[in-house]
């Protein structure tokens, strides 16, 4: 288990490592800066996941699924809320349907932890997760990146998984999503971009998804500015802060831990 501040979640679990650009959020994406750091720290499971391009790092487009830590979370007794590989994605096409039934049941023999699952390809999980007839955990959480209008099919995906929980996260928003439909969808999380390249979010991007949260009882999770404020001024991630219509929304879904 890894510590996070992520401030949605409590917890990293990643049973895969690497990932490959697959839009333009991914542009900035940090878990290709990560992942670069920690082959930079001789970690074996990160060795050959990224390449430097003008400078910067990006995925190479290998994955590798680590056996060694499903049995991770099994250790880990007291109830969290455990974001599933924050450095790749669980329905990355080269990840077998082999190992996602596994990450299954080891979600399936850990019920006191809730499991949250953000994919970019949510074609695929849907395809997994209805051909396979996996079992419905009440304890998982499934969700999808949307970071502009472009990519606004993959919500008609998500709304058609299988699942207790269905949430999208808006982040890197960095494009109007419009007049967005989250019936279906219990939780939405909206985030501005960090970093030295990060690119500016506006505040009537974020406006069309809180009204449409509050038209379809969507529980509104506001994560940060990011590097650019609301004014439109480009500072730190601490500095722009995380409030935003006067007030800091940390709503989430309805469970039980």
């Amino acid at each position: 288990m890894a510590e996070t501040e992520i401030e949605w979640t409590d917890a990293t679990w990643n049973p895969v490592a690497g990932c490959s650009i697959h839009s333009a959020g991914c542009k900035n994406c940090y878990a290709m800066r990560m992942a670069k750091r920690l082959e930079a720290m001789g970690v074996e499971k990160y060795q050959g996941l990224t390449k430097t391009v003008n400078g910067k790092a990006v995925w190479t487009g290998a994955i590798r699924e680590d056996h060694a830590s499903l049995s991770a979370p099994l250790n880990w007794k007291k109830p969290k809320k455990i974001f599933v590989n924050s450095m790749s994605d669980l329905f990355h096409a080269d990840v077998n349907e082999s190992f996602i039934a596994e990450v299954w049941e080891v979600m399936r023999k850990t019920p006191h932890h809730n499991y949250q699952i953000l994919t970019k390809r949510p074609d695929r999980m849907l395809e997994i997760l209805t051909q396979n007839n996996h079992e419905v955990l009440p304890n998982v959480w499934l969700g999808t990146s949307v970071e502009n209008n472009d990519v606004i099919s993959r919500i008609d995906y998500l709304r058609n998984v299988p699942a207790a929980i269905r949430f999208i996260s808006f982040e890197p928003l960095i494009g109007a999503v419009g007049p967005v439909n989250l019936e279906g969808i219990d939780w939405a999380i909206v985030g501005g971009e960090s970093g030295p390249n990060a690119r500016p979010i506006k505040e009537d991007w974020i406006d069309e998804i809180h009204d449409q949260c509050a038209i379809h009882d969507t529980a509104f999770f506001f994560k940060q500015w990011g590097t650019w404020g609301s004014d439109n001024k480009k500072r730190s991630k601490k500095a722009n802060g995380r409030i935003y219509r006067g007030k800091t929304w940390d709503e989430m879904p309805a469970y039980a831990i």
